[in-house]
């Protein structure tokens, strides 16, 4: 549905980008004329990914290692990229997640993942942000824009991920404040809270030891999970300047399921303390496979 050069003069940094759901969007991004930045904690993936898309698609992707959660380290590595050239729109996408009883939870647990979404996010939006201010901005000019993936249970809630539903709560009340203080900037916020779309990193953590996506076909109003590319086609729009007045929304996708069923895990009130455990397990020995993978 979009023109083959559609984002030609684009530059866009997807945070996240090496794998799952950044690296789709950033290869839609790259498909339609933009310049690609990506970057994650592991940088030989990040790495790797650049180098299949541009194989792929020609362009150009650059690639960073960095941890999200180090305000100095990401804004040394904005400063990288705009040095190169700036920065015309921002996906934060990068996140993590895991099942648990909010009893169950150590600070550390729930610090691993609101230093990361709220936090990280923070850090990154701030450090793009206040570089687009200093270079100026006049009506007429291209306007910025900033893309956040939230999720859906900023609407209702998030009954045993509550602290990636405080964090992407906040991500969420962050793009609606900067969507009225930086618009005289010309710098747009909008978030999208997608559904389940299955990927290695979710499932691993929030449906252990499932077949990916099985619980939400089985309950979703249209009957099965989103794709990437419907995710992609949604940002690309976002990104794009088919619509500038549009700011500081959050736009759900993901097929009325949690309009029906209220799209958290509101369910595993029903589990056990074995299949609790069970789930600990895996999680555990999906962090340790990480942990190895990072070195």
């Amino acid at each position: 549905m979009y023109a083959a050069n559609l984002f030609d003069g684009k530059k866009i940094l997807v945070t996240g980008g090496g794998t799952g759901l950044g690296r789709g969007m950033a290869e839609k991004f790259l498909s339609l004329g933009a310049e690609i930045a990506i970057c994650g904690r592991r940088k030989e993936v990040c790495e790797q990914t650049a180098q299949a898309l541009m194989a792929k698609h020609g362009g150009k992707v650059s690639a960073y290692g960095v941890d999200i959660r180090d305000a100095a380290a990401v804004d040394a590595m904005v400063e990288q990229i705009f040095v190169a050239g700036p920065l015309t729109d921002l996906v934060n996408n990068a996140a993590g997640n895991f099942i648990s009883p909010t009893e169950a939870l150590s600070p550390r647990g729930f610090d691993a993942i609101a230093n990361i979404v709220m936090h990280g996010t923070f850090y990154v939006t701030h450090a793009v942000g206040k570089r687009w201010i200093s270079l100026g901005w006049r009506p007429g000019d291209p306007m910025r824009a900033v893309m956040s993936i939230i999720v859906t249970w900023v609407e209702n809630g998030g009954p045993f991920v509550v602290p990636s539903a405080m964090s992407k709560s906040a991500i969420l009340t962050m793009t609606r404040s900067l969507a009225t203080e930086w618009a005289r900037y010309g710098i747009r916020l909008n978030a999208v809270g997608p559904g389940e779309i299955p990927t290695e990193g979710m499932s691993k953590r929030l449906s252990p030891g499932e077949q990916p996506g099985a619980r939400a076909r089985d309950v979703n109003p249209m009957g099965r999970v989103g794709t990437k590319d419907e995710l992609n086609n949604l940002a690309t729009f976002l990104l794009s300047s088919g619509c500038d007045w549009l700011t500081g929304q959050a736009i759900m996708m993901d097929g009325g399921g949690y309009l029906a069923t209220g799209g958290n895990f509101y369910e595993l009130r029903k589990w056990t303390p074995e299949q609790w455990a069970e789930a600990r397990a895996l999680i555990e020995a999906q962090n340790k496979k990480d942990r190895a993978q990072r070195g």
